[in-house]
């Protein structure tokens, strides 16, 4: 065989041409006559050697692809395990070749780790490492529940089976946990639209009580702020009708009543004029805050001034028949503005009145 000599000339030789020559040390050394060349391995001797610390870096990620063969590896380590003690009742150790094959299973990496109890790798191991070691010592605690001895041996592959289901089992009901709180919460969120949906029909519902309320105030106040100008009359002739005695047509609503009843004033004004006005007779316009007029015409005599202030239920003067007039009767007119007159009867009942 060659050596790891240095490629020097060892002899000479004869070329094809029969000149002599050296011959190189790197094709062996140099057969005598008559001997036939063995096999020669030209890696066995002439490579140097490999000096210095050299290792082979632990490869790192691939966790689940780790695990999974760590985990079969112990399956298949607890599944012998266990076919050979229940082969011999009395134990693994009276099987022969059975401390030789633990031997060659010592050294093969991982799964001599898991014989002996020991991690090779530790100073590489990683989180994702630490969860296959895991799963591994939950089968290697699986063998170890399993029984021992004549009485009671239990298969230790039914019992890694086992606690597999287990975790399987665990895990479904992790899902089904799951499940059930997503469930509950979309039940939690439905309930509480429905209640804010019918907290709001509420709302809506209080504030259409509130209007209604507040309406019904408003009228009450105005029947309290206003007031019919006399408390007992009968109407003879309405706004809008036509006669002989009118121009065009009757501009107001004439309240019949004796000589002499108090005629009221309707709601709070300034009296702007207390006079004789012709055809009107004696006439008292009072204007309001709004500045509509309220004329009281054909009074018999009057009871306030002009430029005085008066409220609701005052009294303005008294029923007669002066002026344009064929008996005694209050002739009301109500101008808005002061200007063109509307029907007293559905300006006293938009107030509230009763007529």
């Amino acid at each position: 065989m060659a050596s790891n000599r240095h490629a020097s000339i060892e002899g000479t030789h004869l070329d094809t041409y029969g000149s002599p020559g050296t011959y190189p040390a790197y094709f062996g050394p140099k057969a005598d006559d008559g001997e036939t060349y063995g096999e020669w391995n030209p890696s066995e001797d002439t490579l140097l050697p490999v000096r210095g610390r050299h290792r082979v870096a632990r490869q790192r990620g691939g966790t689940i692809a780790r695990s999974r063969a760590v985990l079969g590896v112990g399956v298949f380590a607890a599944v012998g395990a266990g076919g050979m003690a229940t082969a011999n009742e009395e134990g693994a150790s009276a099987v022969a070749g059975v401390d030789t094959a633990a031997d060659e299973m010592a050294t093969i990496p991982v799964l001599g780790d898991l014989l002996t109890g020991t991690d090779s790798g530790a100073d590489t191991a990683t989180a994702d490492t630490a969860t296959a070691d895991t799963a591994t010592a939950d089968s290697a605690a699986a063998l170890a529940e399993a029984p021992s001895g004549p009485a009671g041996v239990l298969d230790a592959g039914e019992a890694l089976r086992t606690r597999l289901l287990q975790q399987a089992d665990q895990q479904d009901a992790n899902a089904e946990t799951q499940a059930v709180t997503a469930a509950v919460q979309e039940a939690e969120a439905a309930a509480a639209e429905e209640a804010a949906a019918v907290a709001e029909a509420e709302r809506a519902a209080e504030e259409e009580r509130r209007r209604e309320r507040e309406e019904a105030e408003r009228l009450e106040q105005l029947r309290a702020s206003f007031t019919l100008p006399l408390n007992d009359y009968r109407l003879s002739t309405y706004f809008g009708e036509s006669g002989s005695m009118w121009q065009t047509t009757h501009t107001g609503t004439d309240f019949a009543a004796p000589t002499g009843t108090p005629v009221k004033n309707v709601h709070t004004g300034t009296v702007t004029e207390a006079a004789w006005a012709g055809s009107y007779g004696y006439r008292v316009i009072v204007e309001l805050e709004d500045g509509t007029e309220v004329w009281y015409c054909h009074l018999s005599s009057m009871s306030v001034s002009t430029g005085q202030e008066i409220v609701t239920g005052d009294t303005v003067g008294r029923v007669g028949s002066t002026g344009n007039s064929t008996g005694p009767h209050l002739h009301l007119e109500v101008r808005p503005g002061g200007d063109t007159a509307i029907d007293p009867l559905l300006w006293l009942r938009d107030k509230g009145i009763t007529v």
